[in-house]
């Protein structure tokens, strides 16, 4: 059939010939006048040598739609004209009887009306709807083309009969059309009015008529549907009957019986036609007169009547369904739907508006299936929220409210129509993402491990804002969310955040602006999601930036969020919905210095000695310069000086602060020897000796691979970060602890010089509050000055120097007599001066000894006789 409604519905001039003509080859009394041979054309024009099998149109438009999401509105021309086939086919078998009647020449007459008919349908439109059927109006016009009759004879005894005849009239007659393959159920019938034709050569009548259209099987109607929208229908066949009464002017021709059958196939059988959604939005509707509330939805569809027809349809009720579990569950009723009345315009576009109610989520939507975690309404909205596209099913409604006719009642509550539902892409709905009041755990030695404990956590407070659809404009409450998120930094993998454990959440609508679409603002304070580190570079790489970096990292969120919410319906929850996002993380230090720390030492014990070794506990105070707070229940720490390791440190169960961090209890190792060696051994005594000068002193701190029992990576990865402060001073007790507050240790706090007895007795400040530190002996000179000695000490009996302030036993002063220091002593008789002091002091603690050089400066002498 030509796409051009103009173009001859019935026509043989040049078509190719079908040879899957259907028709009956018994010979009894309603055996048709134009009995069809096997040569007759199909009402496709095409023939089964040159064509290959074809799926079901149904079939192939539902794939079409599945495939395509939200399909456009574009006609699909190559489609038969469905509607107006069947009824200008239907006309077509009176023309032919109404000839054959005037002829008395069958053969002949077959031939000539069979290639000469031309009908071309103009309008069908649907006046009205019935309490069994329609009344349809149906316009078309009627000729005889000579021309494309072929055989010469045929077509000269036509144009003669025909110019005798001139005109031929049948009477009102009942056209059945029926269905052999499905049992020869009956369709529906027709009843035609008398219709007059001029059969003239050339000629043009204008038809225009009303017909009553009854439906026939209902449940036979029902089951054509079905197997066609589950593409099972690739081949119909209709065979239309009538017994019809001709006459031609006042002679009566008599009753014809007419049988024509018809082969549709391919794209001769409709589609479901492609729609495009313009309008849908969500909202809550009263659903009660006590105040109760659902989900509404309008939804707004556009699509092409591709047909001359013009007709009105009703409002109609429906109810939507969706998928259970399985392929074999039945549907689950989720809505009720209800179309507004619309007016379909022959080959025009059709608005059609859709109200549809969600009164309460039904148990079995919300029901895990079986052998799954999840739920039908999980897979449904799985699906939407990717972007795919979701199928459900629309049903008419069995009991609508409204003044429908039974036999629609019937048809479309008998019939489930799948319709695909676009999907909504969720790709950057978050617009912005702050992690604050940020809390660090260190990984537990004593935990299991594959527990959360055993790696680092993250504690701290989550602020997403994120767009919401503008389809939804009802109220939403986030109550709980949980994630596993993927951690990115410079778009590399650095670990998996794991936050299975549902977060207690609470949110705010934030209106829109003119123009934007609404916005949720969701916080959740998250508690101990363990970071699981993938790669160890990109880790170092973020730790870097966090200790030496003077900027805010960025680092990427992707995850796949299950999210707890609260509507109209009740509680819901949202699984593996796609977000994305960037947490803004501030350096703990700007720049490379670690002096903002300010770390202190007080309270020292010496809990044991060796030949070479001092186990020490002291409680340190230093100044937490960043936002962030920490718990490290275990943590091992290389101690370096000058590039060699002297010791190390070890604390435990440790809760850092914002600010300033009092009493952390902290244990360390003193062992140059054990740890450096040689090397070592010489850098060490070189460290105290300058520390106990007063000297400016730095410490290295060096993660490795034991620092975190159960994370030797995390240790390795840190191990590339040295951090260098400098080395903490020692509370000294007393008046003269940090005299001049130059804030270098003290450990002399003043001296008294005796001229007769030439001895020195000097004021000692140990450092050491619970053990006694033993001088084994001191070689030193006292200065004036800097320069000018005053004289020598060299004295090798041990003497002990207890906790606190104390007194050193007289030690022999060698005067420099010839010096200028030696007359400021003298003329200091009585009164008192600054001296300074350099030596080597070898000191004793438990079984440790120790050799040191000392400088002193600034040191109170007072001078008797």
């Amino acid at each position: 059939m030509s796409d051009n409604p103009s173009a001859p519905l019935l026509s043989n001039g040049d078509r190719p010939t079908s040879k899957h003509s259907h028709h009956s080859d018994e010979s009894h009394e309603d055996t048709p006048l134009l009995s069809r041979s096997s040569d007759t054309p199909r009402y496709d024009g095409s023939d089964d040598q040159d064509e290959e099998h074809l799926p079901s149109p149904a079939a192939a438009s539902l794939r079409s739609l599945q495939q395509n999401g939200h399909v456009s509105s574009e006609s699909n021309k190559s489609g038969r004209r469905w509607p107006t086939v069947v009824a200008v086919s239907v006309l077509g078998v009176l023309v032919v009887a109404i000839i054959i009647g005037a002829f008395f020449a069958p053969a002949i007459v077959e031939e000539y009306a069979k290639e000469a008919l031309v009908i071309e349908p103009t309008k069908l439109s649907i006046a009205s709807l019935t309490a069994d059927g329609v009344s349809a109006r149906v316009q078309a016009n009627f000729r005889m083309d000579a021309s494309r009759v072929k055989n010469k004879h045929v077509r000269n005894f036509g144009r003669f009969g025909t110019w005798i005849a001139r005109e031929v009239e049948s009477r009102s007659s009942a056209v059945s059309v029926y269905l052999p393959e499905y049992g020869n159920i009956l369709i529906g019938t027709a009843r035609v009015p008398p219709v007059v034709v001029d059969i003239r050569n050339g000629h043009t009548t204008a038809i225009d008529f009303i017909s009553d259209l009854v439906a026939g099987d209902i449940e036979g109607i029902r089951q054509v549907a079905n197997d066609w929208l589950e593409g099972r229908l690739d081949t119909v066949r209709v065979i239309g009957k009538a017994d019809v009464g001709l006459k031609s002017g006042l002679i009566s021709l008599g009753t014809q019986s007419i049988s024509e059958s018809l082969v549709f196939e391919g794209d001769d059988l409709p589609a479901i036609p492609k729609y495009n959604i313009t309008r849908l939005n969500f909202q809550e509707v009263p659903i009660s007169p006590d105040g109760h509330k659902g989900m509404g939805a309008d939804v707004s569809l556009s699509l092409i009547n591709n047909y001359p027809v013009k007709f009105t349809i009703p409002s109609l009720e429906f109810d939507i369904l969706v998928p259970g579990c399985g392929v074999d569950d039945s549907y689950i009723r989720l809505a009720e739907a209800t179309t507004a009345t619309v007016a379909v315009e022959p080959k025009a576009e059709v608005e059609v508006d859709v109200r549809g109610v969600v009164r309460e989520l039904p148990e079995a939507l919300n029901r895990t299936c079986p052998k799954s975690h999840s739920s039908p309404l999980d897979l449904l909205l799985g699906k939407y929220i990717h972007g795919e596209d979701t199928t459900v099913f629309v049903r008419g409604s069995s009991s609508p409210k409204g003044d429908t006719p039974q036999w629609i009642t019937q048809i479309i509550s008998s019939v489930t129509v799948p319709v695909p539902f676009p999907g909504h892409t969720f790709d950057n709905v978050i617009k912005n993402f702050s992690l604050t009041d940020t809390h660090f755990s260190l990984p537990d030695p004593l935990a299991d491990p594959d527990s959360d404990e055993a790696n680092p956590q993250i504690s701290g407070q989550i602020v997403v804002i994120a767009s919401l659809p503008k389809e939804m404009n009802f109220s939403i409450n986030v109550t709980q969310v949980k994630a596993n998120a993927t951690v990115k930094y410079n778009d590399k993998k650095l670990g998996i955040l794991d936050l299975q454990n549902w977060q207690k959440a609470q949110s705010e609508r934030i209106e829109p602006k003119k123009g934007e679409n609404g916005t949720i603002k969701i916080q959740s304070r998250i508690e101990n999601a363990p970071l699981r580190i993938t790669d160890d570079e990109v880790f170092s790489d973020v730790i870097q930036e966090m200790l030496f970096g003077d900027s805010t990292i960025l680092l990427q969120i992707e995850a796949l969020v299950d999210v707890e919410v609260s509507t109209v319906l009740g509680g819901l929850v949202i699984k593996a919905m796609p977000a994305d996002g960037i947490v803004p993380v501030k350096p703990i230090s700007t720049g490379a210095s670690f002096s903002n720390l300010k770390p202190k030492v007080g309270d020292l014990r010496v809990l044991s000695t060796g030949k070479t070794s001092l186990d020490l506990e002291a409680r340190i105070n230093f100044t937490n310069p960043t936002a962030y707070t920490a718990q490290v229940p275990y943590v091992n720490i290389h101690i370096l000086n000058n590039g060699s390791i002297i010791g190390d440190a070890t604390a435990r169960n440790v809760a850092v602060g914002k600010g300033n961090n009092t009493n952390i209890l902290v244990q360390a190792t003193w062992d140059p020897t054990k740890f450096g060696g040689k090397k070592g051994q010489k850098i060490g005594r070189e460290l105290l000796s300058q520390y106990i000068s007063g000297f400016n002193t730095t410490l290295t701190f060096q993660t490795h691979a034991n620092s975190f029992p159960l994370q030797p990576r995390l240790g390795k990865a840190l191990s590339k970060f040295l951090i260098e402060i400098p080395t903490p001073r020692l509370s000294t007790p007393g008046a003269g602890g940090d005299k001049g507050g130059n804030n270098k240790p003290h450990f002399i706090d003043d001296a008294v010089f005796h001229l007769f007895s030439s001895t020195a007795e000097f004021t000692l400040i140990s450092p050491l509050q619970y053990s006694t530190i033993y001088i084994e002996n001191i070689n030193a000179t006292a200065f004036y000055n800097h320069t000018e000695p005053i004289g020598k000490i060299n004295y090798d009996l041990p003497f002990k120097v207890p906790p606190g302030t104390s007194k050193s036993p007289r030690l022999p002063v060698d005067w420099s007599l010839d010096s200028v220091g030696y007359e400021k002593i003298r003329e200091a008789l009585g009164g008192s001066l600054k001296l300074d002091a350099m030596g080597v002091v070898k000191v004793r603690l438990g079984r440790w000894s120790e050799s040191v050089w000392y400088v002193g400066s600034g040191i109170g002498a007072t001078v008797k006789l």
